[in-house]
């Protein structure tokens, strides 16, 4: 019933928070909770949280008790007596029944270390899984904000294919009255239809776009296909792509304190350290001890069963020493494996730290053209739409023909274009700076 009820209000939040319409904040928090990335790397984390107790446990002696328990049957038993196990057992019936009881104890005392090492191993082990998952959430969240921006930028596309739908439906109508009037062929008229057509085909494919991007965007989330998704939030102003963009350098310092993969990959050359010296400790003998308490019963013995568990009573314990003195190579196998295990993680810490770099070079660099060129479209969009504007009312009047105004309108739409893409496209790469230094995502 709890699990009911949990479900239930999970599923009511999914579809208030469909019909409303999820906020980047909104996307991240839930990917952080259902992404099966995620939560797949967070069960790696417990199993090794599992390991590491089971490692502990093998530092203290392990205590078993054992039992076992048989029948004999002697079809030629005449009534003899004979000793087992020190007792004279008489054997009056041709059918016998033998119990015996024991509880051992086993305690590696010393064994070079290596039992604590290896405890020492795990947890190391385990502070890597631990960045790994961070490692995807980061990974995951840089993927959500990606989508999302392509679905503000694509929505604000549609939004100016609708204007210019708008103009050429008015270009179309008052072709037609001209046409009517004998002052426009019916082949301009056509072309003006095309580019009624055209502009409708636009708002059709940017609003396909957008719903290509949602799929992938739910996708991320583990949302399924009956789940009514949609994104919100306010239209960036266009002085936020004129903010400053940080400096390359210092994303780069700041990244290689704060990214869960580099911490990661400094962490497996001290794993690989730490094999190493747990490698190196199979030259040390290993010190056990062993105890063990036993007691036995037999249904022939002429003593009752508290007298025999009495007589039988038996304790022991010892001491071995093991030293190695040849293990073919095992040993200085495992030396070499270790240290080729240790540059295998110098030389991964060396290639995410130039993958790293490489990205965040990329970022800035898009960031920068993504600026200057947000700069020059928007001058010149300002310029074109004026053009345009212009252009359409000569139209009006007659004194411009469809294939100036066709132009223009192709003006217009690229400058549009240029001006949303730079707009979008340095919005995305400055946050995505900001991100690698370790701030919050938020547009």
């Amino acid at each position: 019933m709890k699990r009911l009820i949990l479900c239930s209000i999970a599923l009511v939040s999914c579809m208030m928070l469909g019909a409303q319409g999820w906020t980047l904040d909104e996307c991240i928090k839930y990917a952080m909770q259902n992404n099966i990335t995620i939560r797949k790397n967070r069960v790696a984390e417990e199993t090794g949280v599992a390991t590491l107790k089971q490692n502990q446990s093998a530092l203290w002696p392990s205590v078993s008790f054992s039992t076992s328990h048989s029948m004999t049957y002697r079809p030629m038993e005449g009534g003899t007596a004979r000793s087992e196990g020190g007792e004279v057992v008489v054997a009056n019936n041709k059918v016998s029944y033998n119990g015996s009881y024991g509880i051992n104890m086993n305690w590696t005392v010393w064994n070079g270390g290596v039992n604590y090492k290896t405890v020492e191993q795990q947890k190391l082990q385990n502070e890597i899984n631990k960045l790994a998952t961070e490692t995807s959430e980061l990974t995951i969240q840089e993927q959500i904000v990606q989508l999302y921006v392509q679905i503000m930028y694509t929505r604000e596309a549609v939004k100016v294919n609708e204007e210019l739908v708008k103009v050429a439906e008015a270009q179309y109508n008052r072709g037609v009255q001209m046409q009517k009037q004998g002052q426009m062929a019916r082949a301009d008229v056509i072309q003006l239809e095309a580019q009624l057509q055209d502009a409708r085909y636009d708002i059709i494919n940017s609003q396909t776009q957008v719903d290509n991007y949602k799929r992938q965007l739910k996708s991320l989330l583990q949302l399924d296909i009956n789940t009514n998704f949609d994104v919100t939030g306010e239209i960036p102003s266009d002085e936020k792509p004129l903010e400053m963009i940080p400096a390359a350098g210092e994303v780069y310092a700041r990244a290689l304190t704060t990214r869960p993969e580099i911490e990661s990959a400094q962490k497996g050359i001290a794993n690989a350290e730490l094999q190493y010296d747990i490698a190196k400790r199979g030259y040390y003998p290993t010190i056990s001890v062993n105890a063990s308490v036993s007691d036995a019963h037999n249904s022939n013995s002429s003593f009752s069963y508290g007298e025999q568990f009495k007589n039988n009573l038996g304790m022991g314990a010892g001491v071995s020493v093991s030293v190695p003195i040849w293990d073919a190579r095992k040993t200085r196998t495992a030396k070499e494996k270790a240290l080729l295990s240790k540059q295998t993680a110098e030389l991964e810490l060396e290639n995410k730290k130039n993958a790293l770099s490489s990205t965040i070079e990329a970022h800035w660099l898009n960031a920068n053209n993504g600026q200057q060129k947000f700069i020059a479209a928007d001058t010149k969009g300002k310029s074109q739409k004026e053009s345009y504007i212009l252009t359409n009312q000569q139209f009006q009047n007659g004194l411009k023909n469809v294939v100036d105004v066709l132009q223009s309108r192709s003006l217009v739409l690229q400058a549009a274009q240029d001006k949303l893409q730079s707009k979008y496209m340095t919005l995305m790469n400055m946050q995505l700076l900001k991100f690698y230094m370790g701030e919050k995502l938020d547009l």
